[in-house]
């Protein structure tokens, strides 16, 4: 069942569309974390790239990828989301000086995104403090 269904996959295509669109959103992700180091961009559309970037190259996930079906959903429709609504509301002028900026100097260091991470981990310590201290300590 599962090879028959990998193969139709391959035979419709959807896998080199999705690896093309994935190849998309990361040249995205990159002109969105120039767009939020950039002075012109508002402060809500920095503080959203911000955290989308963040989370996107971070190890960190709000669903683990071991839950079956849902590990997944956060790279598959979170993140897609988030960019989109980033891109939304930065403004056009920046956002064409950053995909610019982007073809002149390709992603080749390893970008460093620490608060944004730091959110996410913030975040579930946040998550799980509540939890110890709503079941176990009540």
């Amino acid at each position: 069942m599962g090879s028959r269904l990998l193969s139709r996959f391959f035979k419709w295509g959807v896998l080199r569309k999705l690896a093309e669109q994935a190849g998309k959103w990361k040249a995205e992700l990159y002109v969105l974390y120039l767009a939020a180091r950039d002075g012109r961009t508002p402060v809500l559309p920095k503080i959203i790239a911000a955290v989308v970037v963040g989370y996107a190259f971070s190890p960190i996930d709000f669903i683990p990828d071991f839950i079956p079906l849902l590990g997944y959903v956060d790279e598959i429709i979170l993140v897609p989301l988030g960019i989109m609504l980033a891109l939304r509301l930065i403004p056009q002028q920046v956002l064409a000086d950053c995909r610019r900026q982007a073809a002149l100097n390709p992603l080749s260091k390893k970008v460093k995104i620490w608060a944004a991470g730091a959110i996410i981990v913030v975040s579930w310590l946040a998550i799980l403090f509540y939890l110890f201290w709503r079941f176990v300590l009540n």
